[in-house]
């Protein structure tokens, strides 16, 4: 075919973030992806994933510096499936106290603050960053069903995931939450969905077959 085909998923590059790890996800499940900081891919694409790794202040500012505030709010506007991965899912909120005050994203009411000194039940201090694999659990309230229609459709409460981070979201409504996940004596939301967003603390394109699951379910929402 003459031209070029259009992604079907943009995965938001802007300097930092496992880019690579996430396009084999999608590879793996059938998903077109293209690794892109263009406005008009972003905004063309069927859906978008904004990965990442590293400190706030350094990527919400290199997403300004590509013009691409203004285009992740219209993408997280739109019906389209938007999905925001450890660093990706904290640029979501209002701010975060990492390193400083830094003003995020904005398109989800909340904060990102620090995994402090978590101690396990002996009273012993925990390692940070909290590496590893963790369980994932449904938040407080939800039923059997709640992760029906969702990314995370078709996993099993307290399924395992890999985490890699120091920080965590509070979003403002704790509705919002999908999972919770324990680290010693501290309970954060590892998960989230609002309307068309789906965000992660773990790293599902690190997390086996179980995280390919979640890339399966992005490709269904997609063709939904």
């Amino acid at each position: 075919m003459i031209g070029q085909i259009e992604p079907k998923v943009a995965i938001v590059d802007y300097g930092v973030g496992n880019l690579f790890s996430v396009k084999h996800a999608c590879d793996s499940v059938g998903l077109h992806a293209s690794i892109t900081s263009l406005k008009q891919e972003i905004l063309s694409a069927e859906a978008v994933i904004l990965p990442g790794v590293g400190a706030f202040g350094d990527a919400i500012e290199a997403l300004r510096r590509l013009d691409l505030i203004q285009v992740l709010r219209e993408v997280a506007a739109s019906s389209r499936p938007f999905m925001g991965i450890c660093l990706g899912m904290h640029l979501l909120m209002d701010e975060s106290h990492e390193f400083g005050n830094h003003k995020g994203l904005g398109i989800i009411k909340g904060s990102v603050i620090t995994l402090e000194k978590p101690t396990d039940i002996s009273g012993k201090r925990l390692k940070i960053p909290h590496i590893g694999w963790n369980h994932v659990c449904k938040a407080k309230g939800f039923d059997s069903n709640s992760w029906d229609n969702s990314a995370l459709e078709g996993l099993v409460d307290g399924e395992f995931m890999y985490f890699v981070h120091s920080f965590y979201v509070k979003p403002a409504d704790p509705g919002l939450n999908l999972s919770i996940t324990q680290y010693g004596d501290i309970e954060f939301c590892s998960s989230f969905q609002y309307k068309n967003i789906f965000a992660c603390q773990f790293h599902p394109e690190r997390s086996g077959t179980k995280g390919l699951q979640i890339y399966r379910n992005i490709a269904s929402l997609i063709q939904r």
